[in-house]
């Protein structure tokens, strides 16, 4: 699976080190991530090539990330 498939949403601030992702229910990873996990969003730098993550397959089903 990608490292870095897209922004995603902070859906609450647990504690001042810990938040809570809104992600996908297929996505088997924890919810409440340590802030020093993650990285700030950088807009792609004009030119820059861009490719659209694979489908991730869960149970044998392919779903693709919006």
């Amino acid at each position: 699976m990608e490292r870095y498939l897209k922004l995603y949403e902070i859906e609450e601030v647990v504690s001042r080190n810990v938040v809570k992702l809104k992600l996908l229910a297929s996505m088997r990873i924890h919810l409440v991530v340590n802030v020093s996990r993650m990285e700030r969003y950088r807009e792609p730098v004009r030119g820059q090539r861009v490719e659209k993550p694979k489908p991730v397959e869960v149970d044998r089903i392919k779903e693709y990330e919006v």
